[in-house]
């Protein structure tokens, strides 16, 4: 599951909340163990990812670099041409 985190720092356009939303839930999937908690602990983990989401939101905000931002499509263009030399036959 966390595979499927992407990093989402220093891009242009910035990470939108939806982003960000997704990698906090897949975040406490992981951890949890659970792709969809019981009845019992759905409220726990609905309160875990709220959670996470606003401590990444935070952090994404406050971090400072010198490094230009990337550009998603030529990071995503780089990231199938990997993709194709590793599943290559």
């Amino acid at each position: 599951m966390c595979r499927n985190i992407r990093t989402l720092y220093n891009f242009e356009p910035p990470a939108t909340t939806d982003e960000v939303h997704g990698a906090a839930l897949q975040y406490v999937r992981k951890i949890s163990g659970f792709t969809r908690p019981s009845q019992a602990n759905a409220e726990a983990f609905e309160r875990a990812v709220a959670a996470v989401t606003e401590v990444s939101r935070r952090l994404l905000a406050e971090l400072e670099t010198n490094a230009p931002p990337k550009d998603r499509e030529v990071e995503a263009a780089k990231a199938r041409a990997r993709a194709q030399q590793r599943y290559a036959a």
